[in-house]
């Protein structure tokens, strides 16, 4: 690759990424709680009253246990990014084989945008949306709803167990990557599965042109600070081994290239939103 990095995600079925053309004829333009139970919360005051730091407002509960905000912000670009997942998988929500599905989680949900989705293809099972910040819509399909828990803290749903878990972009918002996967195996019903999709956080290309540049710096020092935090950066490699140290078996691998900016040859990744010009 000659312009940009590409980054890669995994999520579970098989293949190998390729070689990604580059179009040389595009011209780059620079335009460019209170009274909190771990499976339910009311809405108190003290969930919703969240910290203000230059300019932007972060969650409440678990303060400080999630380093990014959730202010408006960085909520249209979370919801980009479920932008960019569905064209990467040709607006398929999930890979995993799964049928007919009872009870299906959504850990770390954001937006809620995934669940949304995933609730109104699916209406007769019910579904779960679990985050530190209640930035869901209200407006929501009957068979969903949201609550405000920390994913990394000891679960409550033993009991009651998944057919489906699934977890999207935890890099830089988990400290225990394999922890979690072990209590998702827990959690989850026998034949039941678990789809996480995650990147390579640093940024790469395939010519080197990436070496040495101000691009590659920036990810070295950001990225570097939070892995001094304890932060998960780049759980895509090795997703597959924690899998299997879990006890999960059937696992499945696929990797995706991301191209970042607008400078492939092909029109399905030169459309990925996230990265388009604007």
């Amino acid at each position: 690759m000659t312009d940009a990095p590409a980054r890669e995600q995994t999520t579970t079925t098989n293949s190998a990424p390729v070689n990604v053309e580059v179009d040389t004829s595009y011209e780059n333009d620079s335009s460019y709680g209170d009274e909190l139970s771990r499976y339910s919360a009311s809405l108190t005051s003290s969930v919703i009253d969240y910290r203000h730091e230059n300019g932007r407002h972060y969650h409440k509960f678990r303060d400080g246990s999630y380093l990014l905000p959730n202010d408006e912000s960085e909520n249209d670009r979370l919801d980009m990014i479920h932008e960019l997942c569905l064209q990467m998988l040709q607006r398929r929500v999930y890979l995993a084989p799964i049928k007919k599905p009872q009870r299906v989680i959504d850990l770390a949900t954001g937006t809620g945008i995934w669940a949304i989705d995933f609730a109104d293809e699916h209406p007769a099972t019910e579904v779960i949306g679990c985050d530190l910040s209640p930035i869901q819509p209200t407006l929501v399909p009957p068979n969903l709803k949201f609550i405000v828990d920390d994913i990394e803290s000891e679960w409550a749903y033993d009991s009651n167990p998944f057919d489906f878990i699934h977890a999207r972009n935890l890099a830089l918002t988990i400290r225990d990557v394999r922890k979690l996967i072990k209590r998702c195996y827990r959690s989850v019903k026998p034949g039941g599965w678990l789809e996480f999709q995650d990147w390579d956080g640093y940024s790469k290309s395939e010519d080197g042109s990436h070496n040495g540049t101000a691009l590659e710096r920036y990810y070295n020092e950001v990225y570097g600070a939070f892995e001094k935090q304890g932060y998960e950066v780049r759980p895509r490699p090795k997703l597959e081994e924690w899998f299997k140290y879990a006890g999960f078996v059937n696992i499945h691998v696929e990797k995706f290239i991301i191209p970042y900016s607008v400078w492939p040859k092909d029109p399905h990744l030169v459309n990925f939103p996230c990265f388009r010009q604007y």
